[in-house]
């Protein structure tokens, strides 16, 4: 049986704060959008510059990591999956609402700040420990 690939893979920069939320079941989501940019020339010649806005969702301890370090303008990289949900307008029966969203599998936070240039996690409830610390002396090393 042939299956088919849902993998989204982005390096952007965020539009605003992450915005935490929790369901009725109390799981965090943390929701945020970052902007990719692409440059080429336009049939005049002229340099034409584009932004595209991706909406992201991740979920669980992911979430509340991501809420508390990511911040407006933070450089991150995300891989996930397109996920469309729908829903019923209130005010309007019979008018639904579409949204189309990067359901979180992996990140790497790209900003130098902090100098350890980012880590990386995955949705598990686990996150990885960070590396050790490079050794001090020489004669440390293990190679």
């Amino acid at each position: 049986m042939a299956y088919g690939l849902n993998k989204v893979t982005l390096i952007g920069h965020l539009g605003g704060d992450p915005e935490l939320r929790y369901t009725t079941n109390g799981v965090p989501t943390c929701s945020f959008s970052i902007a990719t940019n692409e440059s080429y020339k336009g049939a005049d010649g002229n340099l034409v510059e584009r932004t595209e806005w991706h909406n992201i969702v991740a979920f669980r301890k992911v979430a509340e990591v991501l809420a508390q370090y990511l911040h407006k303008g933070s450089k991150v990289y995300v891989e996930g999956k397109l996920q469309t949900r729908n829903w019923d307008d209130k005010n309007n029966p019979g008018i639904k609402h579409y949204k189309t969203e990067i359901v979180l599998d992996e990140f790497v936070f790209l900003d130098s700040k902090g100098g350890g240039g980012g880590g990386s996690s995955s949705r598990s409830e686990e996150l990885p420990e960070a590396p050790p610390a490079a050794p001090d002396k020489e004669e440390d090393l293990p190679f």
